[in-house]
């Protein structure tokens, strides 16, 4: 029944080893505040030497709640996203919760609806989206029920992604550019609708259009794409001097498509990029950007999910400005 055995403890060996009743184990496992100290240190010490797991479907029978937050999630070997997980497996940590993922193409309802119900039938206490798109969220709300339903980046955190995308349009304004290019995300994710919003609004304030507009899928690849077009417009007289792009996977791939091109960044066209990701310091140029406090979202969005007080603030987005911008060409 211990570590060695071939059999799992179950409660009745744990109260045995404790020598406490299986109603007191039951009460330690589901964090009762009507125990003494020394009572729950001894069960604990219990369930540690007999590597006792705790069963989350057995704990709901009485609780009913399995301390597991459901994620819906796509496109996690993008850099977005994939952060995105990390910081809500963190933030459930946190909450003293684990974190239950299920994966669907988030272009499909269908898809959607099935990671949601495979969730759903395992009880989870709450579900929460990672890179929704248009369809995603009204498709969750009819599957969910009463489950409680949350999404990163929207609401408030809608709002930061507008703030953040109107940060990298200022920068290269108070630089000088007037000819501002857009690289946008794909136009079905709720993240990239307000990125491009923010982008929109900080070029109307600054009283400037739009040079050109370009969309990508969010991958480097895409980036590399659109590059021979950008190149194409830089090279007018009255092409672009900048590029805004919707995030760092794309910009990194763009500044590798221009180089090739036999253009230099930032002396012939600036490029910005959006999140800050652990590698933009080292792209070459580094990359200017957009630093975003994913994991504040994360446990914005968790505590939102289960209607827990909000830990802490979520910090504002920062525009973190290094070598791929400069003042436009002569």
């Amino acid at each position: 029944m211990g570590r060695a055995g071939t059999t799992r403890a179950g409660v009745r060996d744990v109260a045995a080893r404790a020598g406490v009743s299986t109603q007191t184990v039951s009460r330690v496992i589901n964090d009762s505040p009507n125990l003494r100290p020394e009572t729950r240190a001894r069960v604990e010490a219990a369930m540690a030497e007999l590597g006792y797991r705790v069963n989350n479907a057995a704990r709901a029978l009485g609780t009913s709640t399995t301390r597991t937050v459901g994620v819906v999630a796509s496109d996690a070997t993008l850099w977005g996203p994939g952060a995105g997980i990390a910081a809500l497996d963190a933030a459930a940590r946190e909450a003293d919760r684990w974190l239950a993922t299920a994966y669907a193409d988030a272009a499909d309802p269908a898809s959607v609806t099935d990671a949601a119900q495979r969730l759903l039938s395992q009880g989870v206490d709450a579900l929460i989206v990672v890179a929704a798109h248009t369809a995603t969220l009204p498709a969750l709300r009819e599957v969910a029920g009463g489950t409680p339903l949350a999404a990163l980046h929207t609401g408030a955190g809608a709002e930061r992604q507008r703030a953040g995308a109107a940060l990298a349009i200022e920068h290269l304004v108070a630089l000088g550019h007037r000819r501002i290019a857009l690289l946008a995300g794909p136009a079905d994710w709720l993240e990239a609708t307000a990125r491009d919003e923010g982008a929109a609004a900080a070029l109307a304030t600054a009283g400037i259009r739009p040079a050109a507009m370009w969309r990508g899928d969010w991958s480097a690849a895409t980036g590399a794409t659109a590059a021979r077009e950008v190149a194409e417009a830089v090279r007018r007289e009255d092409g672009p001097t900048a590029v805004a792009a919707a995030n760092d996977q794309m910009a990194l791939g763009l500044i590798a498509g221009l180089v090739a091109e036999g253009l230099r960044v930032p002396q012939d066209v600036s490029v910005t990029g959006f999140d800050d990701n652990a590698d933009a310091a080292f792209y070459t140029p580094a990359l200017t950007t957009v630093h975003v406090d994913t994991a504040g979202e994360a446990r914005r969005v968790v505590a939102e999910a289960l209607g827990l007080p909000a830990t802490a603030e979520v910090a504002e987005p920062v525009l973190v400005a290094r070598a791929s911008t400069a003042a436009p060409r002569g």
